[in-house]
């Protein structure tokens, strides 16, 4: 241990040789110059990646409470931390590149100097459901991922990513904590709208689509790094319920079907994205190790590693090591399978299964401390080191690590990618019914200028569309938007995650049909889950389904100023008790679905 401490301290003391800088050099070589001039403990702060918030007008945060976030200073300063998960946005892109460029002027302070490498979750969807998706902010709005797979266009899909590549890299994020490629074959699962659905080979093309998008045909200076998750997939959740929360660790594989798990990782390898996410879940009944995919050796190093012979960067998911608070709750580690285990056990093991970074983590005191300890070697940090600084200087941060903020407000929101995420959002809309009316033509499209009823739509863009009128008694024509049920559960970060039952409460099915009883009724519904719509179908004139899409975007679909292109991307089940008996592992398991995988009408 005296032989660890006396070269670091050889090394923080020595000048530093800036050859790491030189551009000329092949990327291997400019790695190992800086290699081999960290300190443990620079080495150490590459491996964390905390989540980080906007100060107010975009500048630095200090601390935030709410998340039990420490302050930038402390982050990127005193822990030497060069990975940030960014949260929230700020008001404009400028502001955001501005935010960008001082953090990295903070980071270029340090010893080494080693740039910030600037990650996000999704940002695009038009979606207010934070547990899925983070706030579009400034940038263009899409639906969500579910909604890219109704419209089943592959190149829309890679369009899509180029899009998102542009906006982010003007404002500086250079990592997407994306795509989802998991298949969504358990109903109630509450993390499937941000999938491609539940066709596996819809799910592999749409997934390598959307890596080239963000990263092009290789990773380069104008990418984003794309971290596909969640290996070896996340869909076959013990009735449904999400991993973050300790009733939801189990992944189980009724059906044997493990194996089809793997097939858009397949793909996505193939397209080489540069990073996977393995997830919160712990498989029960495999071959594999019982423990969180983030702790199994025998996932991430005999499969991933060994199978698919992945070298790239693989990060947990948020928070396998720390318990936390949330929102003034408790948030415990999720270390399924290994709760018994202290922090330092917890992050020995991630270490030991062959992962290179702590996701949502910040803690690289007690890393130092375990090598000091002689417990794991600094062979094994400089292993995932390697890695780390080679994909900043494939991205090009060292070169080039500012961005240019006046830029920044030309690209993020203009006018060519917002029309092209609100055409996506109405290409998206799937109609499921259109009924006929008395005089036999049917509900949809409907005509202009009608007096509308309308509930969950704003009556000053309903009035674009008609006369908006008080009641239904008064209307031509009611629409109501709705969303797909869940259950309220105890804490607030859990209601986030949109799970439990798909039954509609009896108040909402009554409400519809009162409504429906009087006038015509088009009913649409955002199928952030496969709702069950069996008691509704029949009693409306029209149903449609949507997966974030604004009232305009809708409207114009009902309106036959746009063409719905979406086709359902699951089946939709028509009763709880097929729900429940599906096989959370099968796709297309539910029995005698309402609908079925690639419904949807024209209009």
């Amino acid at each position: 241990m005296s032989d660890i401490i006396e070269t670091a301290d050889a090394r923080a003391s020595a000048p530093v040789d800036p050859s790491y800088r030189d551009a000329s050099l092949p990327v291997s070589e400019r790695v190992e110059r800086l290699l081999a001039q960290m300190t443990l403990e620079e080495k150490a702060g590459l491996f964390f990646q905390a989540m980080i918030t906007f100060g107010e007008g975009g500048e630095l945060a200090g601390p935030d409470p709410a998340f039990g976030l420490p302050g930038t200073d402390e982050y990127v300063v005193t822990k030497g931390m060069t990975h940030f998960n960014v949260l929230g946005a700020a008001e404009t892109g400028e502001q955001m590149a501005g935010w960008h460029n001082k953090l990295q002027a903070l980071a270029a302070s340090t010893r080494l100097g080693i740039p910030v490498t600037v990650s996000t979750d999704p940002r695009h969807s038009f979606s207010e459901n934070p547990g899925a998706a983070m706030l579009a902010g400034p940038f263009s709005q899409w639906p969500e991922s579910i909604g890219l797979a109704a419209i089943r266009d592959a190149s829309l899909v890679e369009r899509f990513g180029d899009i998102a590549r542009q906006e982010y890299t003007a404002v500086g994020i250079r990592v997407a904590l994306h795509p989802q490629i998991d298949l969504a074959t358990e109903p109630r699962w509450s993390r499937q709208v941000a999938t491609f659905g539940e066709d596996p080979e819809l799910t592999s093309q749409l997934g390598a689509a959307y890596i080239r998008g963000f990263q092009g045909g290789e990773l380069g200076p104008e990418s984003v790094a794309t971290m596909t998750k969640h290996f070896p997939g996340g869909g076959p959740q013990k009735d449904g319920e999400d991993p973050h929360f300790a009733y939801g660790r189990e992944q189980v594989y009724p059906g044997g079907e493990f194996e089809l798990h793997l097939k858009p990782f397949e793909a996505a390898l193939e397209a080489g994205t540069s990073q996977i996410m393995p997830y919160y879940g712990m498989p029960v009944g495999t071959e594999y190790e019982e423990v969180g995919f983030g702790f199994n050796k025998s996932v991430i190093t005999g499969l991933l590693r060994e199978r698919y012979g992945f070298d790239g960067i693989v990060c947990t998911d948020w928070g396998l090591v720390s318990d936390a608070e949330l929102m003034g709750e408790p948030f415990p580690a999720r270390a399924w399978g290994v709760e018994h285990l202290s922090p330092r056990e917890r992050m020995i093991k991630v270490l030991n299964a062959g992962v290179d970074q702590f996701g949502g983590e910040s803690n690289p005191e007690l890393l130092v401390d375990i090598v000091r300890s002689g417990e794991v070697s600094e062979e094994r940090l400089d292993v995932s080191a390697r890695r780390l600084l080679r994909e900043k200087f494939v991205l090009g941060l060292f070169d080039r690590p500012f961005v240019d903020v006046e830029r920044a407000s030309v690209v993020v929101g203009s006018a060519e990618f917002v029309a092209a995420g609100e055409a996506a959002q109405r290409a998206s809309i799937t109609v499921l019914t259109n009924s006929s009316t008395e005089a036999g033509m049917p509900v949809l499209p409907l005509a202009r200028g009608l007096r509308l009823y309308v509930d969950g739509i704003a009556p000053e863009i309903a009035g674009e569309y008609g006369t908006v009128v008080e009641s239904e008694a008064e209307a031509d024509v009611a629409i109501l938007r709705i969303q797909a049920p869940y259950e309220q559960r105890a804490t607030m970060f859990e209601n986030f995650f949109h799970a439990g039952s798909l039954d509609f409460a009896d108040e909402v099915v009554e409400h519809i049909r009162s409504v429906a009883a009087v006038v015509p009724t088009v009913v649409d519904v955002l199928l952030d889950r496969p709702a069950i719509l069996t008691p509704i179908v029949g009693e409306v004139g029209a149903v449609v389904a949507n997966y974030g899409a604004n009232a305009r975007a809708l409207l114009d679909v009902l309106t036959g100023a746009a063409q719905p292109r979406g086709r359902l991307p699951f089946d939709l089940p028509s009763s709880m008790v097929a729900v429940e008996a599906n096989r959370p592992d099968v796709p297309f398991d539910t029995k005698d679905p309402l609908f079925r995988f690639g419904h949807g009408l024209t209009l």
